[in-house]
């Protein structure tokens, strides 16, 4: 187990990928942080809680320690805006989506810091993604990076007005092949419990883009949920009830890469 992150190797062509999960600030940079910041809020609340089923789909999945206010995963090390011309935060955010400061006066990290932050959070995960969907690719020729993600659903710094339930992004078609696009679409034109967009506001970050790769055999899909759908988004208190209703949509979607595996036993079959 690395000190940055946790990882399960599953049987099946699919990489579950939870980048904003993490909740931990190190003592040291916590506390040059605002009282507000440091209940980190930004935090894709609760999406390991979420997903946990897909590794009883034989999903990999691979679930980062710290926060996103540390080392922001699913930024380019570069720190090239994803979403030029809009408001966005950054690979050390030194905003929180409120628009609000993170860091106390005079304490925000420094190019040095950063960097560092770089080799010791971002660059490990990054590694960690690379060889599973490179094993994962050796073994089944093909492979299916999920990115999950989560958001308050009324973020004025970041998007007008409130955000569909299931946000699917795609890098604008470019980071999975049409047929697995055109197969999840067909899963939320299905239902009617709730809103959808695909490659709307959120198109799919860093991760989506950089290894997504189609004509390999390397697909990647961007997730992002709005919270209201599973919890409280004021207290970030998970909510049972919401959550059952919202877990059958996203199992649907996953099931779409990797159906139930199953096991003969006599004349009958066990999921």
């Amino acid at each position: 187990m690395s000190e940055v992150f946790t990882l399960h190797r599953g049987t099946v062509p699919l990489l579950v990928s939870l980048p904003h999960d993490g909740t931990v600030l190190p003592d040291p940079i916590a506390v040059r942080m605002t009282p507000a910041a440091r209940r980190v809020p930004d935090t894709d609340w609760h999406v390991s809680r979420l997903y946990k089923f897909a590794r009883r789909l034989g999903a990999s999945m691979i679930v980062p320690k710290y926060s996103r206010y540390v080392v922001d995963l699913n930024r380019p090390p570069d720190d090239v805006s994803l979403y030029p011309g809009q408001n966005t935060t950054g690979l050390c955010p030194i905003v929180q989506f409120s628009g609000e400061a993170i860091y106390l006066p005079g304490q925000i990290p420094t190019p040095g810091e950063i960097a560092r932050r770089v080799e010791t959070y971002w660059r490990p995960y990054h590694d960690a993604l690379v060889a599973e969907i490179a094993r994962i690719k050796a073994e089944h020729g093909r492979v299916v990076l999920w990115e999950g993600h989560s958001i308050r659903s009324v973020v004025p710094f970041l998007f007008d007005g409130r955000l569909p339930d299931f946000n699917l992004g795609t890098a604008g078609g470019a980071s999975c092949s049409p047929d697995l696009q055109r197969r999840l679409v067909g899963v939320l034109e299905a239902q009617r419990k709730y809103s959808f967009v695909v490659n709307g506001r959120f198109k799919g970050g860093y991760i989506t883009r950089h290894y997504g790769d189609p004509a390999n055999g390397v697909d990647a899909v961007q997730l992002e949920l709005a919270q209201l759908n599973y919890m409280d988004e004021d207290s970030f208190a998970y909510n049972e009830v919401k959550a059952a209703r919202l877990w059958g949509t996203i199992r649907a979607l996953l099931e779409e890469i990797a159906p139930p595996q199953r096991i003969l036993c006599g004349t009958f079959m066990f999921d």
